[in-house]
């Protein structure tokens, strides 16, 4: 597997890389390829929210669960989509929301990489997924991974705002320390809630923390 990782991530995740789990999702991914199936995102992108939020620069985790799964759709951040893919509906919620709490308009395209670039990592739990079947890599290893990279930025960094939406997202709560860090839970954006994620106010309430802190905010304009 083509590890494309940020030198600072890679620096305080290297032990990760040796460990047997990780050494089997490169051979699940590199065989299930073999058979002709389709992976998302694309190999070079897996990595894209390491890449796009340096470690040193890391203000904000918004977690996700797995990429999405139809064409075009997954590029390695979380809930976000390439400019020329339509916004899915949890993205549709999510920008609703930004609209109510910040009255920022909410943009033609679906991309968050102007978010990465602030230093918002866009992490997704599950890092690959089989083309057409949701959550069909859970249990490849990936979250072996994921938990320690958040556990990771838990215990190295400090005043991180955690963007939990969800009960899949808040399952990992535990491995956050709430005393070094900010942890804003949420119900998740899909339509599936309801509209429970609306009158949440993440944007406003991770820049009320981040400025209390002397850290500069977001600009969540996209």
């Amino acid at each position: 597997m083509d590890v494309r990782i940020e030198t600072g991530w890679k620096n305080v995740l290297k032990t990760e890389f040796s460990k047997p789990y990780f050494e089997n999702i490169a051979s699940f991914l590199h065989t299930e390829k073999e058979h002709g199936k389709i992976i998302y995102p694309p190999g070079k992108q897996i990595f894209n929210a390491f890449e796009m939020t340096p470690f040193s620069a890391l203000k904000v985790l918004l977690l996700g669960q797995d990429p999405y799964h139809r064409p075009g759709q997954a590029h390695g951040l979380s809930f976000s989509v390439p400019r020329n893919t339509v916004p899915p509906p949890s993205l549709k919620t999510i920008f609703a929301e930004l609209h109510a709490d910040t009255g920022i308009v909410p943009p033609s395209h679906g991309c968050l990489e102007a978010w990465a670039a602030q230093g918002v990592m866009l992490l997704n739990a599950i890092l690959t997924v089989e083309a057409g079947k949701p959550a069909s890599h859970s249990d490849i290893g990936w979250m072996e991974f994921t938990d320690a990279v958040i556990r990771t930025v838990s215990q190295q960094k400090e005043h991180i705002v955690f963007l939990l939406w969800g009960n899949f997202a808040r399952s990992k709560k535990s491995l956050i320390d709430s005393s070094r860090h900010c942890v804003l839970e949420a119900a998740h954006p899909s339509p599936l809630a309801r509209g429970a994620f609306y009158g949440s106010r993440p944007f406003s309430k991770t820049n009320a923390y981040l400025v209390s802190k002397g850290i500069n905010p977001i600009d969540w304009h996209l």
